[in-house]
């Protein structure tokens, strides 16, 4: 009889986009690498809304920050009822966030070290 080998179904993993005021970036940053986040790029933004439009929906300015970060799909959810909740509850922290499926990862180590296993096991 021959050995049995065990399956499992891969972890895929999302780029999650968040996107908040620029003041609000290291905050955010350092919200999602507590929640287990090994990989983040902020980048600095401008939004287009007029001064104007602004000045209509209490915004006080258009200086954003855009956080790509690398997330396993299994805590997806969770991090993103985290991110719900600090946008509704800290003053000037409104953001928004969406997430992409990534449909592959090249070679086992970065993809080892963006889903946040260590030693081959899932952490």
């Amino acid at each position: 009889m021959g050995r049995e080998e065990k399956t499992y179904a891969p972890i895929r993993l999302e780029m999650l986009i968040t996107i908040v005021d620029r003041k609000k970036a290291d905050f955010y940053a350092d919200l999602l690498q507590t929640l287990g986040i090994n990989l983040q790029v902020v980048a600095n933004a401008t939004g287009t809304a007029e001064k104007k439009m602004l000045d209509i929906l209490g915004i006080a300015d258009n200086e954003k920050a855009v956080i790509f970060s690398m997330v396993r799909e299994d805590r997806l959810d969770e991090i993103e009822a985290v991110l719900e909740e600090k946008f509704k509850s800290i003053k000037g922290g409104k953001g928004v966030s969406v997430s992409i499926p990534l449909s592959s990862i090249m070679g086992a180590s970065a993809f080892g070290f963006l889903s946040n296993e260590s030693e081959g096991k899932i952490i």
